[in-house]
């Protein structure tokens, strides 16, 4: 039996509820097929208690899931039997909800399946879910921003039910992918989703946070369903959870406050809890309000990981236009080869100096323009948080990248030009991307600021049929070079001006201005002064130029804009220090750190030369500059054992760190360890000749028994592999006689154990005594979602690993014990 689960639901976009009314998921497929009362009493009980939504017991009815276990070619025929089951335990008293989750398997550049593989997977359940007649859709437990994104747009490509989501986050208020509560919500919103919210992850009390985050932005019903507190061994040996029915209940009124409407309960809940959060709820309760998008005045982009927001009256934003190979022979050449070297180097220097978005632009003869946009953007989300804007000549381009991109974007730009405009704005909304209003038309540019509002008001107003609002809009001030004409910049800043009073957020390509002329630096700084005072929201520039961005700080202060104060002495600090440190022109040094969204992660080397370049490869993810740093640091006469202790093995450890303190997350974790790997890979021939280099001994890893979830545990095992360590991987699902098995068979010093569900966290506790009943000798470790560092102890467990890096110290510390 799988974790009992229930919901109060509020309302829907397309179906009308009573407030707080609630929806129940349970059971596993095949068993319930051979036990359907089982499961039809279980979803009566909950309706009688106050559901009003079951979840038809589809959780893991992918075809990826199903092929684990020889069931895929049963898809239809189980999914079909499973939603009637649910809609004859609740007749008409309650809707069925098709239940979707995430599949096992990582979408590139982290894992190798491709987006569109996975929509397909996704399309193919939902047909079947909607053809076996469920009444929505929920999308649950998700870890991936990116693999919700798939399932709901596949939901929107296949039907028009309402489709709710929740993701699952961890103690750090992140996803294992690092997203946090406010750009899941403001992505999710975007795409269309009808509810989103939070479930599983934890009890009550530490849920409230990620809630009243997601109330600030959204304007959807938000979606509660925490556990039943922590779970425990009973003296039975069974795992239960910390809080009563009452305690849980009382506890989510915290939530209510917090702005959820969409109430529920997941693991450790039961019938009584429902019943008990009915009664705390209640069915006439109105719901907070929440403050929104537009309500409160602020726009938000978001890449995977990270959202930026930004206001008409907030500090002024730079959009980076490094990116872009229109008059830059290298990174032409570097495209050229295949290589998104440059382009990753672009995108680091712009965030540390202090950019917000990142232009990405490929338009250029001689490559496939959109295959590269792609692969730029999958390389840039493995080293930067910050959202994009995605910038081409071509509608199937910004298409591509759109569908593609794991966040909210800016597409830059949709003009009145017909193909444009007919064609992309319906693209953008589609995919929940904000836009560049351009003011051209198909006649060219506009005669003057009357014409330019004339086509501007066209744009908005298709744009608001379509289901956009002001704040989904940035409008460019199209400023053209004052050494055509003299008025130009005048005509920018009065468009600036009007589109300040009219409530729009603008932007300009701020090198246009100076175009032809000498020193242009002045002129476009000169220009950005004003044209901030005029209103300007942010411009598309290279942020690398110190003086430019210095002047943006001081207009920002000089305006008075909240903090700016305290922004302008930061900027002016980090200059003076690095002009005592090292003196350099004034116009084209970075202002290093400024307002980078998250901190530098690449300064301190504690190499320098060829293995300084390893080390900077390993922790920014780079395997091919690995591998050629490796092979030229060899030539070069450094040992392979210096290599592997000296820099990659002190590489990997400040990537744990970074891993520990938040600022990298699975991705970049995940990048670096696979770089790292590759560089061992051509370590090894010359390891082995070396008789100094001592065998590591073998650690024995599984996912135990009825568990098939292993993205954790297959990150363990490459972390490990990496530090030196002989690794036997079982997979997932391993009975506990096989993991002993084979901890004799390869005289194991160690058994890492992993378990995602509450459910089989028991079967943990089942290897650790067969182990000492047999008196196995190797110690044993848990780790997994589901468990903590309480629950290893009352089982027994020699160690704890919360995740990967602590995995490494955790081995490392208890082959001291056995030494």
């Amino acid at each position: 039996m799988d974790e009992r689960q229930s919901y109060l639901f509020g309302r829907s976009h397309r179906f009308q509820f009573d407030p707080c009314r609630n929806a129940h998921r349970c059971l596993s497929g095949s068993w319930i097929l051979e036990h359907p009362d089982v499961l039809i009493e279980l979803q009566t009980a909950y309706v009688k208690a106050g559901s009003n939504i079951v979840y038809a017991p589809t959780f893991s009815a992918n075809r990826i899931k199903l092929q684990e276990y020889g069931f895929a070619d049963q898809m239809e025929s189980m999914t079909q039997e499973l939603v009637a089951l649910s809609k004859k335990a609740v007749g008409d008293k309650a809707l069925v909800a098709g239940d979707i989750t995430m599949t096992g398997r990582q979408l590139k550049p982290v894992g190798n399946m491709d987006f569109e593989e996975l929509v397909d997977i996704y399309k193919e359940q939902i047909n079947f879910l909607v053809q076996a007649g469920v009444d929505l859709l929920v999308v649950e437990t998700m870890m991936s921003l990116q693999e919700t994104r798939a399932a709901v747009i596949a939901a929107k490509e296949v039907c028009e039910l309402p489709v709710m989501v929740t993701m699952t986050f961890e103690e750090s208020g992140k996803t294992l992918f690092g997203t946090d509560p406010v750009t899941a919500a403001v992505v999710l919103e975007a795409l269309g989703v009808d509810a989103v919210g939070v479930n599983c992850s934890a009890g009550p009390d530490r849920m409230v946070d990620i809630v009243r985050s997601m109330a600030e932005v959204t304007n959807i019903p938000l979606i509660a369903k925490p556990n039943a507190g922590i779970p425990r061994i009973d003296a039975q040996g069974n795992t239960c959870y910390d809080m009563t029915a009452e305690e849980f209940a009382t506890e989510m009124q915290k939530l209510i406050e917090a702005g959820a409407s969409v109430l529920g309960g997941c693991c450790g809940t039961d019938p009584e809890y429902i019943c008990a959060l009915k009664q705390v709820a209640g069915t006439k309760r109105k719901p907070v309000a929440h403050k929104g998008i537009g309500k409160s005045g602020m726009r938000y982009l978001a890449s995977e990981r990270q959202a930026v927001s930004f206001g008409l009256d907030g500090s002024f934003l730079v959009i980076g236009e490094r990116i872009n190979p229109t008059g830059k022979k290298k990174l032409q050449a570097s495209l050229k080869e295949g290589s998104m070297d440059m382009v990753v180097q672009y995108a680091q220097e712009q965030e540390e100096s202090g950019a917000r978005i990142l232009d990405v632009n490929m338009g250029m003869g001689g490559i496939d323009e959109k295959e590269m946009l792609l692969q730029a953007l999958d390389a840039i989300s493995m080293v930067s948080n910050l959202p994009l804007s995605i910038d081409s000549s071509h509608v199937e381009v910004i298409e591509a990248a759109l569908r593609r991109y794991p966040g909210r974007a800016l597409v830059n730009s949709i003009s009145y030009e017909k193909e444009k405009f007919e064609k992309l704005l319906p693209i953008a909304k589609k995919y929940g991307a904000m836009f560049i209003l351009l003011p051209l038309s198909d006649a060219g540019l506009p005669a003057d600021i009357e014409e330019k509002k004339q086509i501007i008001e066209k744009i908005y107003g298709r744009a608001l049929e379509l289901g956009f609002t002001k704040e989904d809009i940035i409008v460019d001030g199209l400023v053209n070079t004052v050494g055509a004409n003299n008025q130009a910049a005048l005509q920018a800043l009065e468009t600036i001006s009007y589109c300040r009073q009219e409530g729009f957020a603008t932007v300009c390509g701020l090198s246009n201005v100076s175009f032809g002329l000498p020193e242009r630096s002045f002129v476009n700084t000169a220009f950005l002064t004003l044209a901030i005072g005029k209103g300007l929201t942010m411009a598309i520039a290279n942020p690398c130029q110190e003086l430019l961005m210095g002047c943006a700080y001081a207009s920002d202060l000089l305006l008075g804009k909240t903090d700016a104060d305290m922004k302008y002495i930061e900027v002016a600090g980090q200059l003076k220090e690095r002009r005592e440190i090292q003196p350099a022109p004034v116009v084209q040094r970075p202002v290093a750190g400024v307002t980078a969204a998250r901190e530098s992660t690449s300064l301190e080397q504690p190499c320098e030369g060829i293995r300084g370049e390893l080390y900077e490869a390993v922790l920014k993810g780079n395997k091919k500059k690995c591998v050629e740093s490796v092979t030229q640091a060899l030539e070069q006469g450094t040992t392979a054992e210096t290599l592997l202790n000296e820099v990659l093995m002190s590489a990997i450890g400040r990537v744990g760190e970074l891993f520990e303190t938040g600022k990298y997350f699975l991705p970049q974790l995940i990048g670096s360890a696979e770089a790292m790997k590759a560089g061992i890979e051509v370590l090894e021939p010359h390891l082995s000749k070396d008789s100094n280099t001592e065998k590591m001994p073998a650690i024995v890893i599984a996912t135990v028994e009825g568990d098939i979830h292993d993205i954790g545990k297959n990150l363990v095992a490459l972390m490990l592999k990496n530090c030196g360590f002989e690794v036997v991987d079982l997979g997932k699902d391993v009975p506990a006689e096989k993991i002993l098995e084979a901890a004799c068979q390869y005289d194991a010093a160690i058994i890492a154990l992993s378990a995602l569900m509450t459910t089989t966290m028991i079967k943990m506790k089942q290897v650790i005594q067969m182990a000492r009943e047999r008196k196995i000798k190797a110690k044993i470790m848990v780790g997994g979602a589901a468990t903590t560092r309480d629950y290893a102890l009352e089982i027994g467990a020699d160690g704890y690993a919360k995740d990967a890096s602590e995995a490494v110290k955790e081995a490392k510390r208890l082959l001291k014990q056995t030494e």
